[in-house]
């Protein structure tokens, strides 16, 4: 049964609409509460802007998870809702690759309208501490000497870091063996326990293991370094050419929704994604703020769902499920 959290509104928590909106469908939005729908990765970020919402709005945000098929169930139930804004979608990087290795019910282009990328975090190639390598070179170099010896980790066959892996081999031509697991946390522990040699780690999930000395930290999947981390060189600094894969977090809401509507749901992330009790909150969980516009968030959209779709072709991406609701 899905999970719901009520944000309540706090004290003196009802501000004026804008005047810019008054006649358009926003003039009076919201007049009720907001369903912000997650799945497919923790719903944090949901929980920590909803709150900033109903401050601002005076209408209590309703996170309710979806989980399950990969963020497939969330976006279905999102697609299919009423275009009037009070219905949104947390959506994330595994809504990307997801596709890819399953027949969906709708189009993460054609089903929804983008509002913004609300922040981004970066993997950690990650390894066991008994594996004799110290940098992406030394594992490269390791695995091509022992094709098809060295086992790689992930929460699952189409999770993100089941393809970042396959990314990795398309673009080096090393031979891995995937070990998958239920889930990201077994994934994980298993990583620890030496079932598997190397995962591509969310960064909150990895810094503490390579801190405690659990797992060893070879490099960042980001364009630039991290501040948890920062003695890790990128992925392209250690040698691996145009190398970026990043997890993230996006407000969708269904296709025809009002731009106006879409155009205040923006404006109230970005002005959110700045305050400094959200940064803080937000770069506690490994997150770094983003708040782009709509248009730049449906590019950013469409490459991820191109770059995905060409990594699961050329890696030979089976087609697991004829249909999500098998799930």
């Amino acid at each position: 049964m899905a999970g719901v959290l009520v944000l309540l509104s706090g004290a003196g928590a009802v501000r004026a609409q804008s005047s810019a909106l008054r006649g358009g469908p926003a003039a009076h939005f919201p007049n009720k509460p907001i369903r912000w729908v997650t799945g497919g990765g923790p719903d944090a970020m949901a929980r920590v802007l909803g709150q900033k919402f109903t401050d601002a709005w005076g209408q209590q945000i309703v996170i309710e998870e979806r989980g399950g098929g990969g963020g497939m169930m969330s976006a279905d139930l999102v697609a299919r809702a009423t275009p009037d804004g009070y219905t949104l979608l947390l959506a994330t990087g595994t809504h990307t690759i997801s596709p890819n290795y399953f027949k969906m019910s709708y189009s993460m282009e054609r089903d929804f309208a983008a509002v913004s990328v609300l922040g981004t975090i970066t993997f950690i190639l990650s390894v066991h501490p008994s594996l004799p390598v110290k940098s992406v070179e030394e594992l490269l170099a390791l695995a091509k000497a022992k094709p098809g010896e060295i086992n790689y980790t992930s929460g699952g066959t189409g999770s993100p870091a089941h393809i970042i892996t396959e990314y990795l081999r398309l673009k080096t031509g090393i031979n891995v063996i995937h070990v998958p697991y239920r889930t990201v946390g077994q994934a994980v522990t298993g990583l620890i326990g030496n079932q598997a040699q190397f995962m591509f780690v969310v960064s909150p999930a990895s810094v503490p293991q390579v801190k405690a000395g659990r797992l060893r930290g070879l490099a960042v999947t980001a364009l630039k370094r991290s501040p948890a981390v920062p003695e890790l060189p990128t992925m392209v600094e250690a040698g691996v050419a145009d190398f970026e894969a990043l997890a993230w977090n996006g407000l969708m809401v269904p296709a025809k929704t009002p731009r106006d509507i879409i155009n205040k749901l923006h404006a109230e992330s970005a002005k959110s994604l700045k305050l400094p009790d959200v940064q803080e909150r937000i770069a506690a969980l490994g997150f770094e703020a983003v708040g782009n516009t709509p248009q730049a968030f449906a590019i950013f959209l469409k490459s991820e769902l191109d770059k995905w779709a060409r990594v699961a072709k050329a890696t030979g991406a089976p087609n697991l499920k004829s249909c999500f609701r098998c799930w």
